[in-house]
Order: C-alpha cells, then sequence, then structure tokens
C-alpha cells in the first residue's frame, strides 16, 4: 500500500508550535495549492485549495525557525484523517497531511534544510497530541 502527497504551495498564515507532554514539537500549519488554466473561451481560471499539515519533532522546530506566512514550500507526507467530538457532541472530521520531509522554495539563501530521520517514524497518534 501506498499513503503518499507532495504539495508545492504558500502558507496561508505563521507556523503554529506547541509541545506535547513528552516534550515532542508539534507544528501545524496550512498551504494553499492553485491550479491555473483557461476555459474554452480562453478566460483564466484559477482554484485554490487549502491543506492542513503536522510536523513532528525535529521537522516541527525546523518549519518553526523557518517558515512564515507566505513562505513557499515544497512538502511530503502522508494523509490522516482524524475523528473527534465537539464540545456539542458532534462528531467531527478533519484530513491532515503528516509531514515527512519539507524544503523551501525560492528566495533566502538557504533553500533546503536537512530533516534527519530520529527514528524514521514520526510518533503515533496519541491523546498526548494538543489539537
Amino acid at each position: 500500500m501506498l499513503n503518499k502527497t507532495m504539495l508545492i504551495g504558500n502558507l496561508g498564515a505563521d507556523v503554529d508550535t506547541c509541545y506535547t507532554k513528552t516534550q515532542v514539537a508539534v507544528a501545524t500549519f496550512r498551504i494553499a495549492t492553485t491550479e491555473r488554466w483557461k476555459d474554452n473561451e480562453g478566460k483564466a481560471q484559477e482554484s485554490t485549495e487549502w491543506h492542513r499539515i503536522v510536523a513532528f519533532g525535529r521537522l516541527a522546530e525546523i518549519c518553526s525557525e523557518y517558515l512564515s506566512k507566505g513562505s513557499r514550500v515544497y512538502l511530503e507526507g502522508r494523509l490522516q484523517t482524524r475523528k473527534w467530538q465537539d464540545a456539542e457532541g458532534v462528531t467531527r472530521f478533519t484530513t491532515e497531511i503528516i509531514a515527512r520531509e519539507m524544503k523551501m522554495l525560492g528566495g533566502g539563501e538557504r533553500t533546503d534544510i536537512p530533516v534527519p530521520p530520529e527514528d524514521g517514524q514520526e510518533p503515533p497518534p496519541s491523546d498526548d497530541v494538543p489539537f
């Protein structure tokens, strides 16, 4: 089986970073990907999708330190859908990309920050994740 997502997009806001009870960094942010084309009448069209990104450990710390609103990035990761109940007891779902690799694109001196794998895997989902 394969669960792999690759995106190039721009951050819509600064990275939000917090730590689990066991002091694992968790960074969350959203990136926009935009598709542009011309319709049958030659008019320019565009469609933007927003993607929720979650990074753990050292990758989360690097994202927090080097990325900000407007940053253009390449991300690789896997899709994950979570389910929870809100304050009113309504079941909610969210689909996010669990990042495994990030490369900064454009501008700035450094365009590729190597991220050494801590143990080859991100921490498993748990109740310790603060979102």
